[in-house]
């Protein structure tokens, strides 16, 4: 009789282990995410791979778009031709940066070569992707002229929607 009672509380306490482990996940799953937007960006500097070194404090008082991109990130691929055609047709009223994420130095070069973005890219020197809520690329953030952080679209872009986000920074 006694193993049998030890069985039932060994198995009792091992569902009580699961049970409490979904309802953790549960609840952090569906914490909501802190996304920025309503606040100011964080301090952030890119070592651009042009050899250049930019810092988003720098480019206050001009609207700016921030792509978080990586050189393996299949979605990446397919929306560097909207944000190309976006920074060209806005160059000189809104402000494009790609901040590379998760990648080593050649991969990035070699990304770029065949993408060939027109405005910086590189990895982060200064703050982190984390610091944004970026948690796989792309994410793409876009910042008014004081700094604050206005909206975040997860996922690739798409022209049409790119517009509707870039009307919100009134250039």
């Amino acid at each position: 009789m006694r193993p049998r009672i030890l069985g039932w509380a060994a198995g009792g306490a091992l569902a009580a282990v699961i049970i409490a482990a979904l309802g953790w996940g549960l609840v952090t799953a569906t914490a909501k995410a802190h996304t920025l937007v309503g606040e100011s960006a964080p301090a952030t500097t890119i070592a651009a791979l042009d050899g250049s070194t930019i810092s988003l404090r720098g480019l206050r008082g001009t609207p700016l778009i921030v792509n978080f991109w990586a050189s393996w990130c299949v979605a990446c691929r397919e929306e560097a031709p909207v944000l190309n055609a976006a920074a060209r047709k806005y160059a000189g009223k809104i402000q494009f940066l790609g901040v590379d994420i998760k990648d080593n130095d050649a991969a990035a070069r070699h990304y770029q070569a065949q993408i060939r973005s027109p405005y910086p890219v590189g990895p982060l020197i200064e703050g982190s992707y984390a610091q944004w809520g970026v948690t796989a690329p792309p994410e793409t953030y876009f910042i008014d002229r004081q700094g604050g952080v206005i909206s975040r679209i997860i996922g690739p872009v798409d022209a049409p929607r790119l517009e509707v986000f870039i009307s919100q920074l009134g250039p």
